[in-house]
């Protein structure tokens, strides 16, 4: 069984379903949809919801509804359209034939907001933006109706065909829902259900200058639709009764039932679409898919997996309270899938040239070496071993500072990982640094494959690559974004709080030769120095390869 139908968690959605079910409700089908606006990437927020939605739909046998909630066209693109499609599909959800837009629904919305202006419930207002909001009221305090309210649905009427025909500017009339100006639920308030905008429309084009606000279409597209458990974050609880009225004021229609849950937050980032916008359009970072983002094409390309991500998601579960999710635990989701599913190559980021003087100039060995043993499938590999190597810089010390330091020094063995024991016997410094420029040993033709004949133990493990055999690359060494966990809780501005040393890059790196056959999002663990990712600048001639997490896992730590 595959981890997308393994967890089936309850929680109160589900409690809710079950009882639907139980009472005939529905016909006994469930109808989700995911509803995303195509105004920026997708990020780990709508992968929670992503999850819940097609996950739900699946576990009852019913269907997931993929809809783009296109109806604010002054920031919506195409190339948002097809990068939430592609990130939902490598997420490992399929909609099939159930690909929707709100703006399909157009017309047919349009007639709704009619129906209501001829009941009296609609009316066009002639008051600006500003204007409206001051006449709103407060949340001690009732809003004041608007001197247009009392039109006559025939006036009404006339006035909204001509908005629709383009006969006033931008911004100087509305349709708003008649309602309650002194309800406590400012939401009621009669709320603006079209505004006039004239902007290009990814697949409208220039139709239409009247555009429906979200609130009063998203429950028409639901009716349309025929969703069942229409499904949102807490922050649309109290749009509830909203959608509810509308729906209820046009009896004929089909009426989904509006369920909120708490949204994922997450500490070291930000999850609002107008800072990652920020972000994204004042180049704090390279792009939506910087690996430091995140969004699901930038974690995707870190080298997080589909897999890691639903298993974060339903581990999270579903809430009705919101809280803040420790980094951590995704870090330990991932890392989980990782060491289950990452080959293990031999890279070295700081290379020291090691030459073993007794080993013969033209000889050349190949060592098996496996290539993951959490999978016993995942089978060996061949690695060239020759008289010069590259070590990390790091692996060696002038001084030993410790009994504890097991590392290579002056006089101390240790263990080529697959290959021999080796003893340093001598080190060359460059005259014009003054840093260590090669170090040179003697091997022990008795220790191959990295055990000794007598029996005796080297506690000290160092990876390697041939000189000759290695492909020089680029590691792009990535951390949080933000340095506090909170970002501007304490300026107010997020922006302060970007780490500037998130991002670095090692040039001149040394990898095992399979590196370069490794396509993009191909993902290791190199030994000793964490998993890594192919990026998608790499070339076979030169590899270039994204820190996706460390070794050290603290979340598991924390909850051992």
């Amino acid at each position: 069984m595959s981890d997308l139908e393994e967890n089936k968690v309850s929680n109160f959605i589900r409690d809710i379903i079950n009882k639907d079910i139980a009472e005939g409700k529905n016909g006994g089908t469930v109808i989700t949809r995911f509803p995303p606006e195509p105004n920026g990437y997708l990020h780990i927020g709508h992968a929670k919801s992503i999850c819940l939605n097609f996950g739900l739909a699946r576990d009852y046998s019913g269907i997931c509804n993929l809809r783009f909630d296109d109806t604010n066209p002054s920031k919506e693109e195409q190339e948002y359209i097809d990068s939430i499609q592609e990130d939902v599909h490598w997420l490992g959800f399929k909609w099939n034939q159930n690909l929707f837009y709100a703006s399909d629904y157009f017309e047919e919305i349009y007639g709704y907001a009619e129906e209501l202006i001829r009941k009296g419930l609609a009316f066009v207002d002639d008051l600006s933006g500003e204007e409206i909001r001051k006449l709103r009221g407060t949340l001690t305090e009732p809003g004041t109706e608007s001197p247009h309210r009392n039109r006559t649905p025939e006036e009404n009427l006339d006035l909204f065909h001509r908005m629709r025909a383009g006969e006033f500017p931008d911004g100087s009339r509305t349709l708003r829902a008649k309602i309650n100006m002194a309800s406590g639920n400012l939401n009621m308030r009669d709320p603006v259900m079209y505004r006039i905008v004239r902007a290009d429309h990814p697949r409208q084009g220039n139709k239409w200058c009247l555009y429906p606000m979200y609130d009063w279409a998203h429950g028409l597209e639901d009716s349309i639709e025929g969703i069942t458990h229409s499904i949102c974050t807490l922050e649309f609880e109290d749009h509830r009764p909203l959608y509810d009225w509308f729906l209820n004021n046009l009896p004929a229609l089909h009426h989904p039932q509006q369920i909120e849950f708490a949204r994922l937050n997450l500490n070291y980032t930000v999850m609002s679409k107008r800072k990652l916008l920020q972000l994204v359009q004042e180049n704090h970072v390279s792009g939506w898919d910087d690996p430091r983002m995140p969004t699901i094409s930038g974690m995707r390309r870190r080298g997080f997996t589909p897999a890691a991500i639903r298993n974060f998601c339903d581990r999270i579960g579903v809430a009705k309270v919101n809280s803040t999710i420790d980094y951590a635990m995704l870090e330990h989701c991932l890392r989980e899938d990782l060491n289950k599913t990452s080959n293990r190559v031999l890279g070295v980021l700081r290379p020291l040239k090691l030459i073993i003087d007794n080993y013969p100039e033209d000889k050349l060995e190949w060592f098996d070496a496996e290539n993951n043993p959490e999978d016993e499938n995942a089978g060996v590999r061949k690695l060239p071993f020759t008289r010069e190597l590259y070590i990390e810089q790091d692996d060696f010390r002038e001084e030993a500072p410790n009994k504890k330091y097991f590392r290579l020094a002056p006089g101390k063995e240790i263990r080529l990982k697959h290959a021999y024991y080796v003893t340093c016997v001598d080190y060359k410094k460059d005259e014009a640094t003054g840093e260590i420029s090669e170090i040179h040993c003697t091997y022990d033709p008795a220790s191959r494959g990295g055990w000794s004949e007598d029996g005796r133990k080297v506690r000290g493990t160092s990876h390697w690559v041939s000189a000759s055999h290695a492909v020089e690359g680029e590691a792009r060494l990535y951390g949080q974004l933000f340095k506090t966990e909170n970002p501007g809780s304490t300026t107010g501005n997020f922006l302060d709080d970007i780490d500037p040393d998130s991002f670095s890059s090692l040039k001149g790196c040394k990898f095992e030769p399979s590196i370069a056959e490794a396509a993009p999002e191909t993902r290791f663990q190199l030994l000793r120095q964490g998993y890594y990712v192919v990026d998608k600048d790499s070339t076979p001639e030169a590899p270039v390869l994204n820190l996706t997490v460390g070794l050290r896992d603290t979340w598991a730590k924390m909850n051992k």
